[in-house]
């Protein structure tokens, strides 16, 4: 197994808290996808994969309706997303994602995080070299698949890594997901493949993998990065946020 697959194991994703926060993330990246392709989901397959997600999710029809209007009514907003990069204390790399409308104010709060917890925030390019943007789709498992034959498939079109994983929905169900990483520009052909070969899409987005070695910290050190991150992810304009961190032992 290879770097993505043991960061994505490890780190395991951390999902928002609470079903809120995901809509909002969801309906931001959404406006972007329609405002960035189009509203027509037949030429824009990041929008179809927010949707199907968004479905996953069981965000409401008139959340996802709202979210496509707002792309073309300036009168609710133009989101954009915007990429901060820093160091935390301890040295600790971090990348910052976020989609706002307001780039003074999401600026002014996380350079305030930052600060507040002995980080700092750093100019464009001063970390983003650690780490690989990858994509990433998830499709769900109605069946047994035989991964060495997906991944023997699916390598042309872009496929990196190839994994089987185990998710608890809301009733504490357990289902299995097929996740598959490949290369940030292979994302069109990756959901093509996907899509012709009537697997069904849970979400497909991005991610940034650290490609170099994680760090290690005392449990004193983490609670204090712990708190930087919980801040930067509980502002509604961060979408995403990625460090260089060991994850802690289970």
């Amino acid at each position: 197994m290879g770097r993505a697959f043991e960061f994505r194991k490890e780190r395991k994703m951390k999902r928002w808290g609470h079903m809120a926060r995901v809509f909002t993330k969801l309906g931001k990246e959404i406006t972007i996808a329609v405002k960035n392709g189009g509203s027509d989901v037949t030429g824009n397959p990041r929008l179809r994969a927010l949707i199907a997600e968004a479905r996953s999710e069981q965000m409401p029809k008139e959340n996802i309706e709202r979210a496509i209007k707002k792309a073309t009514d300036k009168s609710l907003g133009d989101f954009k997303e915007i990429l901060y990069e820093g160091y935390g204390p301890h040295g600790i790399a971090y990348l910052v994602e976020t989609a706002t409308d307001n780039n003074t104010r999401t600026v002014a709060n996380v350079r305030s995080y930052f600060n507040k917890c002995g980080g700092t925030l750093g100019t464009s390019g001063s970390v983003s070299f650690m780490f690989d943007h990858k994509c990433v789709f998830r499709i769900k498992e109605n069946e047994p698949i035989d991964l060495e034959e997906l991944e023997l498939e699916m390598i042309d079109f872009g496929a990196e890594e190839i994994f089987e994983q185990e998710n608890e929905d809301q009733n504490g169900d357990i289902t299995k997901e097929i996740v598959i990483y490949g290369a940030y520009e292979s994302y069109g052909s990756l959901q093509k493949y996907i899509e012709e070969a009537g697997y069904e899409l849970v979400s497909g987005g991005f991610e940034r993998i650290p490609n170099v070695d994680l760090k290690e910290v005392s449990d004193d050190q983490r609670a204090a990065l712990d708190k930087l991150t919980n801040l930067l992810e509980d502002d509604e304009d961060v979408t995403n946020v990625y460090t260089n961190l060991m994850p802690a032992a289970e």
